[in-house]
């Protein structure tokens, strides 16, 4: 049953998260955090922290570390091929419909009306994580690790991945 529970958990985020990784995020959150309490928000958001330093899809990365925590190797693999398990699908089912009608107004209407909802549900989840981390480690350390990464990345263009070491470093040794 467990098994089943971890394919469940990133299949339907899969089937449900259209434009991929980045909009199947705030889902995948849901399954594991509410859903079968393997993570709290914290422990997501740190996941979620250290999966987007690394390169790949985030769908897999997050599928195979949550997988192998809740399940081992067998479970890494069954998370991972959930995760990709439905665009497979729809891609060999559809790729002749989606070929035929790629140019379609309605098609490029249709993405246009989804993005901003994807943008609402990572805004969502983008506060739930600061919520939690100011309750965690307080208003001054959050202030001073937002307003630090917003210099490093966008002022200073220092790399993502480097910013998420540097506050890795910084909560695992100061705080």
């Amino acid at each position: 049953m467990k098994y089943w529970h971890i394919f469940l958990a990133f299949f339907i985020p899969g089937i449900l998260g259209y434009g991929g990784g980045p909009a199947s995020i705030p889902l995948v959150e849901n399954e594991v955090v509410k859903r079968y309490e393997w993570m709290n928000v914290q422990e997501f958001s740190e996941m979620l922290a250290l999966a987007n330093s690394l390169p790949g899809p985030i769908a897999t990365k997050m599928a195979g570390f949550i997988g192998y925590d809740e399940g081992g190797i067998l479970g890494a693999f069954v998370a991972v091929f959930a995760a990709v398990a439905p665009s497979l699908i729809i891609m060999i089912l559809l790729l002749g419909v989606l070929y035929k009608y790629k140019d379609s107004s309605k098609v490029k209407r249709l993405t246009q009306y989804v993005r901003p909802v994807i943008a609402i549900l990572l805004g969502v989840m983008a506060w739930r994580f600061f919520q939690e981390s100011y309750e965690g480690i307080g208003i001054w350390q959050t202030a001073l690790i937002t307003i630090s990464s917003y210099l490093l990345i966008e002022r200073m263009k220092v790399h993502p991945a480097f910013v998420i070491a540097a506050s890795l470093i910084y909560g695992g040794f100061l705080l």
